[in-house]
């Protein structure tokens, strides 16, 4: 069964408007009352909550159609309908709603417990009390409620990380990621071992921590729908740091390094702009000598070798990506 949904389109309608109502005042001692209707209810909105528990869109993957009620119709004696209950669907951190025939964001939940109303519910009609004036003391007419929205959305997944893990498959992100936080991705020695992406919290100096994602090896082509295609490269755009795993035991790394950065340059240029880290894995598989080799064929890139099996590197890869992401929250600063 697949648990990892990232991409949902629902068809949504949020509740009508009540309508408000004509009525009199008609009491014993009072025959000739004026107008006494109430006004509507207002229908129930669409609302997206973010909840930090949650890490997919598994719950609304078989959710066609979700409808808010209606508000209530007015009622005599001045009485309000009831509002309608609004429908507040939970969704995880790093949701954007979109139109589907334009591609407009509608809203985008980033920060745990942020609420907001995708489609708001129709406000409920005046009843003729409301329209009563000095100079029209009997309205024998209400409103009718406000129609709700009616519209399909896309609900997408981007994973909110501080580091993403870029390379190809088979290059040792899991591997890594399994040694540097808690996180038990699937290890194997085949293609596509990471079907979906996997978060980790990994403990830096001084009881501070960041978060790490490993994303589905990127393949020649990706940007273009091959392999697992774009099916997973959005979320690297929510990464602040990019960090580019190349193996070891393969010839030709800056080639390796050209392509992924090329995939990424294809799929939003934008990506390119992000702050990286290049990091050779698998260093216990290499002597001194063709590590430096490795050092001038990537000459610029300053790679950091690690080794899962020997622990070679890995505080001195926490302290870089620290300096990096230390980095990138003063570029963002106003």
């Amino acid at each position: 069964m697949q648990t990892f949904v990232d991409y949902v389109k629902i068809y949504f309608r949020s509740g009508n408007g009540g309508p408000g109502v004509v009525a009199w005042r008609r009491e014993k001692f009072i025959r000739q009352g004026g107008p006494w209707g109430g006004n509507g209810g207002r229908g129930g909105h669409i609302i997206l909550q973010a909840d930090p528990q949650l890490w997919t869109l598994l719950d609304l993957k078989y959710r066609k159609f979700i409808h808010a009620d209606n508000g209530d119709p007015g009622a005599n004696k001045l009485c309000q309908g009831k509002d309608a209950e609004d429908i507040i669907l939970k969704v995880p951190l790093g949701t954007i709603a979109k139109d589907p025939e334009t591609g407009e964001v509608m809203a985008e939940l980033t920060t745990a417990g942020q609420k907001v109303v995708l489609l708001p519910g129709g406000r409920g009609g005046m009843g003729n009390a409301f329209f009563k004036s000095a100079t029209r003391q009997a309205p024998d007419f209400a409103q009718p409620g406000e129609p709700g929205i009616e519209k399909a959305v896309i609900l997408e997944l981007k994973i909110l990380a501080d580091v993403g893990l870029v390379g190809f498959p088979n290059a040792g992100k899991s591997t890594l990621l399994s040694v540097v936080t808690a996180a038990r991705p699937a290890i194997a020695d085949y293609p596509f071992t990471t079907l979906t992406p996997n978060l980790g919290i990994v403990q830096y100096r001084d009881y501070r921590s960041f978060v790490m994602a490993d994303i589905p090896g990127i393949i020649e082509g990706a940007a273009t729908g091959k392999g697992l295609g774009t099916q997973f490269l959005r979320h690297i755009e929510r990464n602040a740091v990019l960090l580019f795993v190349l193996p070891a035991d393969v010839e030709n790394l800056r080639g390796v390094l050209k392509i992924l950065l090329a995939e990424l340059k294809k799929y939003n240029p934008l990506l390119l702009d992000k702050d990286r880290v290049i990091v050779v894995s698998k260093s216990d598989l290499v002597d001194e000598i063709q590590k430096e080799e490795i050092k001038r064929s990537l000459k610029g890139h300053f790679p950091v070798f690690i080794s899962a099996v020997t622990g070679e590197g890995l505080q001195q890869l926490k302290d870089r990506l620290w300096k990096k992401l230390e980095h990138s929250k003063e570029v963002l600063l106003p």
